[in-house]
């Protein structure tokens, strides 16, 4: 018999969905809101506080709602299959290792941004829920003559990130036992399946926080009990989307719908890392006349970080003007107030002759002019594992 898929508990008639982790969230005391079609606890202490215990120990994040896919078929079929419709490159992903990438439409804006992964015996794609079913359609009408696309509802997700992380999945996996040590000897962008208390988890060093952590694919049956038993951990505390999106902004990290979408390049986002040399050169993806040219000519507007000079933070939508008053140059797509530089700190678009650091532009905060200044990304360091003696 089939498990049930993390959208079985969804309410009928078009109501919200449900993770498989719902109830437990209501049970936490979480304040749940929608987001992406879901109920999701955006807070349960409140978001400044599991904002620094993430930075400090490990945060635990339910992103259940999100989509998994499963690619089958030759490796020597399937990374060609995904350049196709990727900017990124795949025919030497090594075996268990995770490249971040996005779908590209002909006019070279991004569709959704994403993981893959090359797991044992297939590739594995995590898309963003509010794209979910877009990106399904879009990869199934441009591979799926060539590729067997699995979505897959039996597993959900849950990120565990912070510096306590590792140490709390190396107890779970048996302390000193080989797949303890398997854990601690991950890098960042490593992907391995290991047992965690008996149930078999697929474990990537990977997350949206900027902090070291760990995303974990679990079986849906196993899900609750799992993670409760994460809960139980002196380094862990439950987390919602607010601290999300509040680390996630620090780290100078993208959310898709704000800083991404259909209109906007991965050149104009500073994304060009994740193309690599081959790709750019010799393109072979949607959109890659627009995208390429981008890159020998420079784009029109770039993806810049922004910090008000004062304490009143900055958020999204808001217009940006080269002075107060003037005429509209650029535009906030994120912003709020960031708990460990403590300080409003946000992301935007300007023109490409604007994007300088220590630029100085006009914010406009319900007709109230604010001062801010172009700043480097990210606004906190990244901690990823890189290697050596896991902190």
């Amino acid at each position: 018999m089939a498990e049930p898929s993390p959208e079985s508990t969804a309410p009928s008639g078009g109501e919200l969905k449900r993770t498989v982790l719902h109830d437990l969230h209501v049970e936490l005391g979480a304040r749940m809101v929608p987001f992406a079609g879901y109920d999701m606890p955006v807070q349960y202490e409140g978001v400044k506080a599991e904002h620094l215990h993430t930075r400090s120990a490990a945060g635990l994040f339910d992103v259940g709602h999100m989509g998994v896919v499963d690619l089958h078929g030759d490796p020597a079929v399937v990374a060609p299959a995904l350049e196709s419709m990727m900017p990124s490159a795949f025919t030497r992903l090594g075996e268990g290792r995770m490249r971040y990438s996005f779908l590209t439409n002909e006019a070279g804006g991004i569709i959704d941004d994403l993981m893959v992964s090359r797991l044992a015996d297939r590739f594995r794609i995590v898309w963003n829920a509010s794209r979910k079913e877009i990106d399904l359609a879009h990869a199934r009408a441009m591979i799926g003559d060539r590729v067997d696309i699995e979505p897959r509802r039996d597993l959900t997700l849950v990120a565990l990130q912070g510096p306590g992380a590792v140490g709390v999945l190396s107890r779970l996996a048996g302390a000193s036992s080989p797949a303890a040590a398997g854990v601690e000897a991950m890098k960042f962008m490593d992907v391995v399946n290991v047992e965690l208390s008996g149930t078999p988890v697929g474990v990537s060093r990977s997350g949206y926080t900027g902090e070291d952590g760990f995303e974990l694919a679990i079986p849906v049956a196993a899900a609750e009990g799992l993670v409760r038993e994460l809960l139980d951990q002196p380094e862990v505390a439950a987390a919602g989307l607010g601290a999300r999106d509040t680390l996630r902004l620090e780290a100078g990290l993208c959310l898709y719908g704000n800083d991404l979408d259909e209109e906007t390049t991965p050149v104009e986002a500073g994304l060009v890392w994740a193309m690599q040399r081959r790709r750019r050169e010799e393109g072979g993806f949607p959109g890659d006349e627009t995208i390429l040219r981008q890159l020998r000519e420079g784009p029109p507007r770039r993806r810049v970080g922004l910090r008000p000079t004062g304490r009143r933070p900055v958020r999204d939508h808001s217009v940006l003007s080269a002075e107060p008053g003037g005429p509209q140059v650029g535009i906030v797509t994120s912003g709020g107030f960031g708990p460990t530089v403590d300080a409003p700190v946000a992301m935007g678009y300007v023109p490409t002759s604007m994007s300088s650091v220590g630029t100085s532009l006009s914010a406009d905060v319900r007709g109230r002019p604010e001062e801010v200044v172009v700043a480097e990304l990210p606004f906190v360091p990244h901690r990823y594992h890189r290697g050596g003696t896991a902190k």
